[in-house]
């Protein structure tokens, strides 16, 4: 039988209003781990605090480092409509062509 593993996505909007994406197996430990700031290094260490905007469970960690690079590249506008699952207005942003 196979087990069954949790892998998340999740979206954190940081204090300067920044988004930071990131992967990881225990979301609610990971959360709290950037809130305190545990890590000095970390992106989110000097925006804090931070608040959970979005999140995703994958079971295969392969797929969730695949989600996650394909919204890291996304613009604000595009994480913003993911927010609300609005999947007309993702694909609409998937499809607009920035004027040269």
């Amino acid at each position: 039988m196979a087990t069954i593993h949790n892998y998340f996505v999740y979206i954190l909007e940081c204090i300067d209003k920044s988004y930071y994406v990131g992967v990881t197996n225990d979301l609610d430990v990971r959360i709290q781990q950037h809130a305190n700031g545990e890590n000095i290094s970390s992106y989110t260490f000097t925006r804090r605090s931070v608040v959970l905007k979005y999140y995703k469970r994958f079971g295969q960690i392969e797929h969730a480092i695949e989600f996650e690079k394909q919204i890291k590249g996304w613009s604000r506008k595009k994480k913003e409509a993911l927010f609300s699952e609005d999947w007309d207005e993702i694909v609409r942003l998937s499809n607009f062509k920035k004027e040269e």
